[in-house]
């Protein structure tokens, strides 16, 4: 039943506080620095929320956690000394876990390990239900975003791997207010590495919405890759389809084959085409969405080239570009293939209809034919029918004369007989005629 919320208003539409509400759903972390935010996101096919919400109630504190609160997909708690973010979409679940950075892992130090350093335990990181997609260890340390040997700094924390970064929050005054830099690399432990520098003073909002770029960023590219596999396994696919369609038209054209088997085979590879459009359109569909997305947190972060690296936007546009590029051309041709078999179907259909008007025209010839020979059958029987007709009445008229000659009128019969036959065929005739035309007004 809808509220009245306003005394100004009228009653409020069922769905005008969740749509108003949606673009605060998810807000980004407050981070202060330094600080090391654990990101692991799984796939959630199979994971019911009851599921994920048994998991959350096992984080310290947090045992009589309802299961109404992860009902906006969105949740963060508060434990001892940091945070927990679940965040549950479509096709994955996202648990960011914000904790202080580890002494051992500030600033300078050689491949720090991260791993054993999770707040909630290693053991509750590993049975989250879901299969994983990404997992990032991403410092956010305060340092000298212009010092000399950042990058080179940057490579000993991250591990071995080409450095790919940037200055983030370009203006027109030339200023950055951090950088990123990563090299996107998974390590031993399963998690690829992140690394921001910013200055000491910046904000914890500003520190959060960096790191939620950031790892979207991240998920959005593994996401949107997920369409590669099927576009490489369906090419060979596709390519046995084309080929057996240029088959079909040929055999189409020159005639060899009866329309049946043609339209069996042509039928069959229909299907073949809509199932694989069935099984596959969405994971398409979903690529360019995710490639979309990670677009656009790229131009969130707004780059400037830091001396020596790529910016993680060439590094996306040289490594991404020709996979989504694969995906696109694939969804193309399968959609391409798709409408072909459609105009190949409408051919034979043509040439179908064609024979069967052909057909239909030989059948109306020999009806016609069979019409003709009826009428003149017809024609004939009229002629037997009025001598027949006319022979009895004349011999009614015999008969007739035969009495009236007994009872003592001097008549011939047979001249009487032998009179009347021109009348009585005449009479018949006229009558017969009489029917026709009755006959020919009715269906006027």
């Amino acid at each position: 039943m809808n509220e009245i919320t306003s005394r100004y208003l009228p009653v409020d539409d069922a769905l005008r506080r969740a749509l108003h509400n949606e673009v605060h759903a998810r807000p980004s972390a407050r981070v202060r620095l330094p600080a090391l935010i654990v990101y692991v996101a799984v796939l959630n096919a199979g994971i019911s929320r009851e599921e994920e919400w048994q998991h959350l109630r096992r984080l310290p504190g947090h045992a009589e956690l309802m299961l109404d609160s992860l009902n906006g997909n969105f949740l963060r708690l508060r434990c001892d000394g940091f945070t927990v973010k679940w965040e549950r979409h479509t096709e994955f679940t996202r648990y960011s876990i914000v904790q202080a950075l580890p002494a051992h892992a500030g600033w300078g130090s050689q491949s720090p390990e991260l791993a054993l350093q999770v707040v909630t335990g290693s053991e509750w990181l590993r049975s989250i239900p879901g299969k994983t997609v990404a997992a990032i260890h991403l410092g956010m340390l305060a340092a000298d975003v212009d010092a000399p040997g950042t990058v080179a700094q940057a490579q000993a924390w991250l591990g071995e791997g080409a450095v790919v970064g940037s200055r983030m929050g370009n203006t027109t005054e030339g200023w950055s207010h951090s950088c990123v830099l990563t090299h996107f690399r998974l390590g031993a432990d399963g998690f690829e590495r992140m690394l921001v520098l910013a200055p000491p003073d910046t904000s914890e909002a500003r520190a959060g919405r960096i790191s939620q770029r950031l790892l979207e960023l991240e998920t959005y590219r593994l996401m949107a890759l997920r369409g590669l596999p099927v576009a490489k396994a369906l090419s060979p696919v596709l390519s046995d389809a084309e080929a057996q369609l240029a088959d079909i038209t040929a055999r189409l054209e020159r005639k060899e084959d009866s329309d049946q088997a043609l339209l069996d085979v042509l039928v069959s590879l229909a299907a073949r085409i809509e199932r694989a459009t069935a099984e596959h359109g969405y994971r398409f569909s979903a690529t360019r969405a995710y490639d979309a997305l990670v677009s656009q947190r790229i131009a969130e972060l707004r780059e400037r080239p830091i001396a020596g690296t790529q910016t993680v936007g060439e590094f996306m546009q040289r490594r991404l570009s020709p996979a989504m590029a694969t995906v696109a051309a694939t969804a193309q041709r399968l959609a391409s293939l798709s409408e072909r078999v459609s105009r190949t179907s409408a051919l034979l259909r043509t040439r179908v209809d064609i024979a069967t008007e052909a057909q239909n025209q030989q059948l109306l010839e020999k009806l016609t034919r069979g019409q003709d020979l009826q009428l003149r059958l017809q024609s004939t029987v009229e002629g037997l029918s009025i001598a027949a007709i006319s022979y009895y009445v004349v011999s009614l008229v015999l008969y007739g004369a035969k009495a009236l000659n007994k009872l003592g009128l001097p008549l011939n019969p047979e001249v009487v007989a032998g009179l009347s036959i021109p009348l009585v065929l005449w009479g018949v005739w006229k009558t017969v005629q009489r029917i026709h035309d009755k006959l020919k007004a009715s269906d006027g």
